[in-house]
């Protein structure tokens, strides 16, 4: 199995590892956060590490990370905690969810995550840093960049460009 850290400690990130658990061939070691917003050494079950120092007791070597936080302050805090785990050598992972319909031309960056009945139709390509919630659509030779945060249910025709940092 893979291992991997989750950052934060949000609704999100228990999904997050609901889905991991649940859906791949990863396991969830660990759950990290800047140290300011720690209040307890635990969050669903596992440990809870300070982001500062956590390369020095789970290495980037050993171990890949999932920065899993919403889109506030239109997705630049989430931008900014992926660009230092990257600093860090961590690899981000990707997940997408065994109930996506797309095809192999799609294009996909990492530390995005795909839930349950989306659509990625051919020539798309969806950035890094790239949520998109469950049941959307995007349409052929369409581009979602960096840092993006798609809710349920939207459609998004072909050749459609969403630019960085969009909710």
């Amino acid at each position: 199995m893979k291992k991997v850290i989750i950052f934060g400690i949000t609704d999100f990130a228990e999904v997050v590892n609901y889905y991991l658990n649940k859906d791949t061939n990863y396991e969830v070691a660990c759950f990290t956060l800047d140290k300011a917003y720690i209040k307890d050494n635990r969050f669903n079950n596992l440990p809870l590490v300070e982001f500062e120092n956590i390369e020095n007791v789970y290495p980037p070597s050993e171990y890949s990370m999932f920065v899993a936080i919403g889109y506030n302050k239109m997705n630049k805090i989430r931008e900014q905690k992926y660009l230092e785990a990257k600093n860090k050598g961590y690899e981000l992972i990707t997940y997408i969810a065994p109930r996506v319909s797309f095809y192999d031309n799609v294009e996909i960056g990492d530390n995005c995550f795909i839930f349950e009945d989306n659509t990625l139709q051919p020539f798309s390509k969806i950035g890094n840093n790239v949520i998109l919630w469950s049941g959307n659509h995007l349409g052929h030779h369409s581009i979602i960049e960096d840092n993006c945060f798609i809710t349920s249910h939207v459609v998004i025709a072909g050749r459609v460009v969403v630019r960085n940092n969009t909710f």
